[in-house]
């Protein structure tokens, strides 16, 4: 009995967050959260402008590229970033480093060389990614964001990054030395991503709570692995790959796994799963309820796809010419 009561209270305190009207205007504004050498960081922020809340939950967004290109203002990106400004959240979307275009500059990006530039081009946007939410955290209380309520999104290279950024936050496998020993992402959305780890499988947990996902992926991805990819020491751990352990680890999660679909999941979900990323937020995030939810979707219009997925296939998907 007293558990059906918690989960009602849990449920009313979800239902009862304040949302913005859906009419309102949502004001874009700039900053520069970081300078590294010759890259300026910047953010956009958006938000209501007059909107009559102590503090908001904040989603900090990573666009996808393959770490070779992609803007934070991509057009794809734009209505999502609005709609999610409307529910009452400040969302923030910022640049990060892109590794991989260093290296394809240098020549060609064969398998050996990408072996090392890959590792390499994630640790960079872990690295920019902490140094923005160590931004967010000194300008909290000005910006009138709740630090134990900030969420990261990502898609496709961008996901990549928040699933790596968790992970060596709670792991303790990558230094975070700019935030807080007690900081905590809310929650994680993911858009396609994957989970790169050197030499052992993916093992959640550790130093830090891990936060509750929600993950996106297309079972006939080629651009990044739905399960898992191994080469050369390490492995590319998909959505279906990660689902199963956190299932494993206990931890609440929401994974939508759509059969037949390819790399469109790492965009599509912004505007067609919005019911299940605001119920995710309500439910796992704010409501924090011990939930865990494997969804499988099938279109009737879709037709089988292949599902192998190589080292060489990962290269050529992502950067075709560049590696001949």
């Amino acid at each position: 009995m007293k558990k059906l009561v918690l989960f009602v209270m849990l449920l009313c305190a979800a239902a009862t967050r304040p949302v913005a009207a859906v009419g309102q205007t949502v004001e874009k504004r700039t900053f520069v959260y970081s300078v590294k050498e010759n890259d300026t960081l910047r953010m956009d922020r958006y938000r209501i402008p007059d909107m009559r809340l102590d503090s908001s939950p904040c989603l900090v967004f990573l666009f996808g590229g393959g770490f070779t290109s992609g803007e934070r203002d991509r057009a794809e990106y734009l209505p999502f970033f609005e709609h999610m400004a409307r529910q009452g959240l400040t969302v923030v979307s910022i640049d990060y480093r892109l590794g991989l275009k260093r290296a394809m500059e240098q020549g060609r990006l064969d398998q050996r060389r990408f072996a090392v530039a890959f590792p390499a081009s994630i640790a960079m946007a872990v690295e920019d990614l902490y140094d923005a939410t160590a931004y967010l955290l000194g300008r909290a209380e000005e910006w009138r964001i709740d630090p134990s309520e900030i969420v990261i999104c990502g898609s496709s290279a961008g996901a990549i990054t928040v699933l790596q950024a968790e992970y060596g936050l709670c792991n303790g496998a990558v230094p975070a030395m700019r935030l807080p020993a007690d900081f905590n992402y809310a929650g994680v959305i993911s858009f396609a991503g994957a989970l790169f780890v050197a030499g052992e499988e993916p093992v959640w947990g550790g130093v830090r709570p891990v936060a509750p996902m929600l993950l996106f992926h297309g079972d006939a991805d080629s651009n990044v692995p739905y399960d898992s990819l191994r080469a050369m020491g390490a492995g590319l751990f998909g959505s279906r790959y990660i689902a199963d352990g956190l299932t494993h680890a206990r931890v609440p999660h929401v994974f939508y796994s759509v059969s037949g679909a390819g790399h469109e999941v790492a965009v599509g979900p912004m505007s067609e799963n919005l019911p299940e990323i605001e119920s995710f937020l309500e439910k796992l995030v704010f409501g924090r309820l011990p939930l865990m939810v494997d969804t499988q979707v099938r279109s009737l219009d879709r037709s089988e796809a292949s599902r192998v997925f190589t080292l060489q296939d990962y290269i050529e998907s992502n950067f075709g010419s560049a590696t001949h």
